[in-house]
């Protein structure tokens, strides 16, 4: 049985100062989303909104002449989801070979990845940039999804390869004595096991790509496919004293990727624990 102590009281109050501090910028993200017009224009952003309304959110959800909110959630959905689906099928495999196949190609190849991440994508933009647009990609959300699973693939080798170390491989062998093949033993008993990998996955690379704005605004602007955060950028331009459309677009954009957190939160906990334990 702990005690409570004088200590355990001051580490409480300094936990909660930090989540009130923490707490801060989104509620003045929501304060000054909720006022309308004129109250955002003239009041401080801490004054609590005189009357409160949601006209900021329907002039948001109407959008600007770069892209309305829901062909921009619509184009990071698709963009987003498919960069998953390949990062997560390619990421596991090549993790699973460079772990279950030792050797000096194996580990040259995981230091390749190791150098993936560390090496700035500015670095390539340009060559890559013409690549796209000599086969017809740039503007389209194609191009984006090969985009983004290149330059996260490293990332998801990396965290693959650390929880598929922890894996023990007596399941893998029995398999094969019934008679399963590698690809077989993959997909029905290794990679229901990196579910908690597969979440560490996605929700990283996720927030990188449904939150990244340079990349959208290099390959996108001025398409149809423009993501959500090019979409927010247009605000600021269309916009330059409506804050409250500002900000209201900016928490419609937050709350699919909220959501897709709380859903698979367990999986990165769980992932992330693994990575570090291998």
């Amino acid at each position: 049985m702990h005690r409570y102590r004088r200590r355990t009281f001051v580490f409480e109050i300094a936990i909660i100062l930090i989540t009130i501090a923490f707490l801060i910028p989104f509620f003045l993200l929501i304060n000054v989303a909720l006022k309308g017009d004129t109250d955002a224009f003239l009041s401080p952003a801490i004054a609590p909104p005189n009357p409160p309304t949601g006209s900021a959110f329907l002039d948001a959800w109407t959008g600007s002449a770069t892209g309305s909110i829901p062909q921009g959630l619509l184009s990071s959905v698709i963009i987003t989801g498919g960069s998953l689906i390949v990062l997560i099928a390619f990421g596991s495999i090549a993790a699973y070979t460079i772990t279950r196949f030792p050797g000096k190609l194996s580990n040259g190849l995981y230091i390749l990845f190791l150098i993936g991440i560390i090496l700035p994508f500015q670095l390539g933009m340009v060559p890559v940039y013409v690549v796209l647009r000599s086969v017809g990609l740039v503007g389209t959300q194609l191009g984006m999804i090969i985009l983004y699973s290149g330059l996260l693939m490293p990332l998801a080798v990396f965290l693959y390869t650390g929880f598929t170390r922890s894996l023990p491989r007596e399941y893998e062998e029995a398999a094969q004595m019934d008679g399963s093949s590698r690809l077989q033993t993959f997909v029905r008993i290794i990679f229901p096991l990196l579910a908690p990998a597969t979440g560490t996955v996605a929700i990283l690379a996720g927030l990188v790509i449904w939150n990244d704005f340079f990349a959208s605004l290099i390959f996108l602007s001025g398409s149809r496919n423009a993501t959500i955060p090019v979409v927010i950028y247009g605000f600021v331009g269309a916009n330059v004293s409506a804050w409250n459309v500002i900000f209201a677009g900016i928490i419609i954009s937050m709350i699919p990727i909220l959501l897709f957190y709380m859903f698979a939160q367990r999986r990165f906990i769980q992932g992330f624990a693994g990575g570090i334990k291998s």
